[in-house]
C-alpha cells in the first residue's frame, strides 16, 4: 500500500479522507496545523512541509479557507512535492469555480490551475456543497426573528462522508486529471432546505426571500454552481438532518 498525505485532516472533509484511506490499508500522514507530528501552515510554508512530505507516494489536498491565503498554499505545497517526488496530488474543488465569480471561488479555480500546471500527476474532482455547511448558513441565518434568504437561489448539497468515499477511491489510482463532479442527490431551493432544518431542530421563522445584486448573485440564481447531469450522490439533506439533530436543537 501507498503512503497518503492528508493536508487539512483534521477538517470537515479529511478527516473521514484519512480515516477511509487507513481503512483501505494505507499509511496516512494528517497535515494540519496543530496535528503532531506533522504540524504546518501550509500558506508560511517552511521545513517541517518537507519532512511531512518525505516518502509519501500521493497527496489528497482537502486543505482550504476562505479567508485567503489557498493559492500561496498551494504553490508552498505544490513545490514540496516536487522536491518530494510525490507521483499523485489529488485535489477538491468545488461546481462553479470556472462559472461563479465569486471571490472563494476565483481562489479555488486558480488551485485548480496550480495543480493542472504542477509537473506532477494530478486528479481533481469538483463537487457540490456538502450538507453541514447548508446548516452553517442557515444556523445564522436564523438566528434573527425572521429567517432572510437570497432569493431564487437552489443548492444540491452533499453527504461529505460519499465525496471522502470518492476521493479515498480516485488517491488510490492513478492521476486522472479532472474527473467527473459530484452532485448531491436533489437540487432543492433554499426555502425548501430551510423549511427542512428549521423542522429538523425545532425553530419557528417567517422565511422571507430577499434579492441581492452582482454578478456571483446572478450566476448562483442561474445555477452555475449546480451539476443536475452528476446528482450521483445518495445520502439527503433530510437524512442528514436526521442523524445530526436527532433528539433536537445542536
Amino acid at each position: 500500500m501507498t503512503t497518503i498525505l492528508v493536508t487539512g485532516g483534521t477538517g470537515t472533509l479529511g478527516r473521514p479522507v484519512a480515516d477511509r484511506l487507513r481503512a483501505d490499508g494505507h499509511e496516512v500522514r494528517v497535515l494540519s496545523r496543530h496535528a503532531q507530528p506533522y504540524a504546518v501552515d501550509l500558506i508560511a510554508g517552511g521545513g517541517g512541509l518537507d519532512a511531512a512530505l518525505a516518502g509519501v507516494d500521493t497527496v489528497v489536498h482537502c486543505a482550504s479557507t476562505p479567508r485567503g491565503g489557498d493559492e500561496k498554499a498551494a504553490a508552498n505545497l505544490i513545490g514540496a512535492a516536487r522536491r518530494a517526488g510525490v507521483g499523485h496530488l489529488v485535489y477538491i474543488s468545488i461546481v462553479g469555480v470556472d462559472r461563479v465569480p465569486f471571490g472563494y471561488y476565483k481562489a479555488k479555480l486558480a488551485v485548480e490551475r496550480l495543480v493542472e500546471e504542477s509537473g506532477l500527476g494530478w486528479t481533481t474532482l469538483r463537487a457540490t456543497q456538502f450538507h453541514d455547511l447548508v446548516v452553517q448558513l442557515f444556523q445564522a441565518l436564523s438566528k434573527p426573528p425572521v429567517m432572510l434568504l437570497p432569493a431564487g437561489l437552489s443548492d444540491q448539497p452533499v453527504a461529505v462522508a460519499e465525496v471522502a468515499d470518492r476521493l479515498a477511491e480516485l488517491a488510490a489510482g492513478a492521476p486522472a486529471g479532472r474527473v467527473d463532479d459530484m452532485g448531491g442527490p436533489e437540487i432543492r431551493t433554499f426555502p425548501d432546505l430551510a423549511r427542512a432544518y428549521l423542522a429538523a431542530t425545532g425553530r419557528r421563522r417567517p422565511i422571507l426571500s430577499v434579492p441581492l445584486f452582482g454578478a456571483a448573485y446572478r450566476a448562483f440564481r442561474s445555477g452555475d454552481h449546480l451539476t443536475p447531469d452528476k446528482a450521483v450522490g445518495k445520502g439527503t439533506f433530510e437524512e442528514y438532518l436526521a442523524g445530526r439533530f436527532r433528539g433536537g436543537r445542536k
